[in-house]
């Protein structure tokens, strides 16, 4: 009789606990989504991503996950973006999750991972400006074909009030999209051949500052080039 009453006083004791239990998970939540809408309304983007791993870890929620990472990349976290939904290429991920591990892949300098999650976002979504990405970073792992593919893609798709932002100066500036995807393909005919492409490489970047006379970006690589230029001649043979 006495372990009759022990076992019962057990049980009573375990469905207690878990009643405290699931009372506090549950007033946790609550105070977790009242400090989510007061961060929102403040615009505390840190607190925001605090509230949401909170919230995320009292009840996990893949969209509430891939919220999270896209808010870590827009604070420039990109690690910390990837470690929350990981980097590996998977045909099933929402397009907000594609686009932050290809953003976050090639903010950390890892072109052949990101050109993956770029192919899957152009493959539900084909636009120019994914097209223009997707050369750039083929230009940097020497996919001169894709590149080349791209390119082609870009120009043939391109319209005339299409723009691209660049920030290699102090100033960030926009430019044509047409001019942008024209000095990619001069990038593209210096490698295929730095020597006999040269000429053409210029004619590309003097093309794309006849359609935007400030690219300053193209302004440099021309440049470059007709230095390239000057060097292979006074390192050339005289007959």
């Amino acid at each position: 009789m006495k372990q009759i009453k022990i076992v019962a006083l057990t049980i009573g004791m375990i469905f207690c606990a878990a009643g405290v239990f699931a009372q506090t998970n549950d007033d946790l939540k609550a105070h977790y989504e009242a400090y989510y809408k007061q961060m929102k309304k403040q615009g505390d983007v840190q607190g925001i991503i605090n509230a949401m791993t909170h919230l995320n870890l009292l009840e996990p929620n893949i969209a509430r996950q891939d919220t999270l990472a896209y808010l870590y990349l827009s604070e420039g976290k990109y690690m910390q973006a990837l470690n929350t939904i990981g980097y590996e290429k998977n045909e099933t991920d929402s397009d907000m999750n594609v686009e932050v591990k290809a953003l976050a892949l090639k903010n950390l300098n890892q072109p052949k991972l990101a050109i993956e999650h770029y192919e899957v976002l152009f493959k539900r979504n084909p636009n120019v400006y994914l097209a223009y990405e997707m050369a750039d970073i083929k230009l940097q792992i020497n996919d001169l074909a894709g590149a080349k593919e791209s390119i082609a893609y870009g120009l043939a798709n391109v319209k005339d009030d299409m723009k691209r932002a660049y920030y290699e100066t102090q100033q960030p500036y926009e430019t044509s999209m047409k001019a942008a995807l024209t000095y990619l393909k001069g990038l593209l005919a210096f490698a295929e051949d730095k020597t006999a492409n040269i000429d053409t490489a210029v004619k590309l970047m003097n093309d794309a500052l006849g359609i935007d006379p400030n690219f300053n970006l193209a302004k440099v690589s021309r440049q470059a080039l007709e230095n390239q230029k000057a060097q292979q001649a006074a390192t050339a043979p005289k007959n």
